[in-house]
């Protein structure tokens, strides 16, 4: 078998298994956030923390709690890694220092999980569990509760409620992440991921040196890792570490794990607003975001020249061996549309047009599928600016679901598209203006500029994977990073809740004979084209400067 034909086929098998998935999970947790029953244990987080799930919240109280909660999740992430060189477990690694403690603490939290450190070689095993693998868990919940939030906002009328978001919360970690963690890594673990809480161990001899291998929870923290988007790996290698990602079955299981989630999540949506068309209508422009890009990740990365890489079958260099050139591009797409960031390969060494394939999957705004949660939200505010667009063509009020979309809502929708590029590209212009961080590059010229463009852009939109060749572990850009992460994270959810708010208090709107049917292919092929334009134009120049022209000069 030839290795474009076992890509294809792999692609085929994980449509398959996301197709199976899709009903049960989606309607699954539509119920989950519909009920008004709570588990025993439930009630019990409620009692321990002080908190009424029955209360309904309007959009700033809601947005209080995710501010609050995640600000608390900083401050004991960062005292966790400060304390580390006293706490036991550590395997004898010293405390974080803080500007390094300062951008992890927010990296696990915002559900980034940026690393500019060696796991290996610097987390313990309490950091690691009690750390970063609870901040995976919660992280990854606050990003659905704040979705669903927006997704009442659509059901609702006549009110500013939105639910109650502990309730959210604590519902989204022990009803669907827990359960589905615990299933994915029972399922690593047999297929060799590793499990324990074993210490540092001397392998043999490596040029010239002694080798050492860490055990540690390797396979409960993967399992999250991608079950709730976040991408941190248990060692520097990520998932293309064979005790992280020990087979080629385990690496197309891990990449229907980081998906499963995002695009059931438009059948949640679509139960909880009543329409299930509506929820195809954003899962098929999800899916056709996602195969696109892949198709052409697999065209541009199997498209080589040169007797070597036809030898290899493919562009290898950067790309482990026993997971392909086919299953490395599926999963280097699917980890960069999604806000997930963790790798079986390493993007830098994709070829130049590869590589800028990578980087504008996040710079889409990872909606398609998008992270847990932050996808949906995303996909439902490029939908309200595509239907004002077509309100536009047509002379005509625009309305989504029965609401209506005036200069409230459009001003809201329009800060929530604008914050993150202009993250994005102020920070990477100033590390490029500035004397000391260019010195961080390993590389000059075009590739060099892909290399801060891919940070900024992978921090601010929460994705996490990194370009290599650049030591992100300075002042400069653990401290850029981190606030690029913050603001990326939790000002769009400020716009998020506020549309959401904005929407629930709205009369519905009935539908006419002129009312736009958001749940025919035509508002998909125009959601999609007006996802592509506002990202070129907005992206493009950057885009010239780095991977664009290190592809056309290869």
């Amino acid at each position: 078998m030839g290795p474009v034909l076992a890509g294809v086929l792999q692609l085929l098998a994980l449509i398959g298994a996301l197709a199976l998935a899709y009903i049960p999970l989606g309607n699954y947790m539509a119920r989950v956030y519909s009920s008004d029953k709570h588990w025993r244990v439930e009630k019990w987080i409620y009692k321990g923390i002080g908190a009424d799930p029955n209360t309904e919240m309007r959009w700033p109280a809601y947005l209080r709690g995710v501010l609050a909660f995640s600000a608390v999740g900083v401050f004991f992430l960062y005292l966790l890694q400060r304390l580390q060189g006293i706490l036991p477990g550590s395997l004898g690694f010293s405390s974080v220092n803080p500007a390094q403690s300062f951008n992890t603490a927010v990296s696990f939290v915002t559900n980034t999980n940026w690393q500019s450190y060696y796991g290996e070689q610097t987390m313990g095993h309490v950091v690691q569990t009690a750390g970063l693998a609870v901040q995976n868990f919660v992280s990854a919940a606050v990003g659905i509760a704040v979705a669903v939030a927006l997704v009442r906002g659509f059901a609702r009328s006549r009110t500013g409620e939105l639910g109650n978001f502990w309730a959210d919360l604590v519902r989204g970690v022990m009803r669907i992440l827990v359960p589905l963690s615990v299933v994915a890594a029972i399922v690593l673990v047999a297929c060799g991921a590793i499990q324990n809480f074993s210490g540092i161990h001397e392998v043999g001899q490596f040029m010239g040196g002694h080798q050492q291998w860490n055990g540690g929870a390797v396979a409960s923290q993967e399992a999250i890792k991608e079950v709730g988007t976040n991408g941190g790996g248990y060692f520097n290698a990520n998932s293309a570490h064979p005790f992280e990602n020990p087979t080629p079955f385990t690496n197309l299981f891990e990449i229907f794990l980081l998906l499963v989630i995002p695009f059931a999540l438009t059948r949640t949506f679509g139960v909880m607003v009543g329409s299930i068309k509506q929820g195809y209508a954003i899962l098929a422009t999800m899916a056709t975001i996602w195969v696109g890009f892949v198709a052409l990740m697999m065209w541009t990365e199997f498209a080589h020249h040169g007797s070597a890489l036809q030898i290899a079958g493919g562009a290898m260099e950067g790309k482990e061996q026993r997971i392909g050139v086919g299953a490395s591009s599926i999963f280097a797409v699917s980890t960069t549309l999604t806000s997930t960031g963790a790798v079986d390969s390493f993007h830098s060494s994709f070829t130049g047009l590869g590589g800028g394939i990578t980087m504008l999957g996040m710079q889409l705004g990872e909606i398609a599928p998008g992270g847990t949660g932050s996808g949906l939200y995303g996909m439902l505010i490029m939908a309200v600016i595509a239907v004002f667009i077509a309100g536009l063509m047509v002379g005509r009020t625009p309305e989504y679901l029965g609401k209506k979309i005036g200069t409230r809502e459009m001003k809201l929708a329009a800060c929530y598209i604008l914050i993150t590029p202009a993250l994005v590209l102020i920070f990477a212009a100033a590390s490029m203006a500035l004397p000391t961080p260019p010195h961080s590059m390993l590389n000059s010229g075009a590739h060099g500029f892909s290399e801060v463009l891919y940070a900024f852009t992978s921090a601010a939109n929460n994705n996490g994977s990194a370009f290599a060749g650049l030591n992100a572990n300075t002042d400069w850009f653990n401290t850029m990073t981190g606030l690029a992460m913050v603001l990326g994270r939790f000002l769009p959810m400020v716009f998020v809740l506020a549309l959401a708010g904005s929407l629930a208090g709205q009369k519905p709107v009935p539908v006419t004979a002129g009312t736009l049917r958001t749940e025919k292919p035509l508002f998909t092929g125009l959601l999609v084209g007006a996802i592509l334009i506002i990202t070129g134009l907005t992206y493009f120049p950057a885009l010239a400067l780095g991977p664009l022209a290190e592809g056309l000069a290869s």
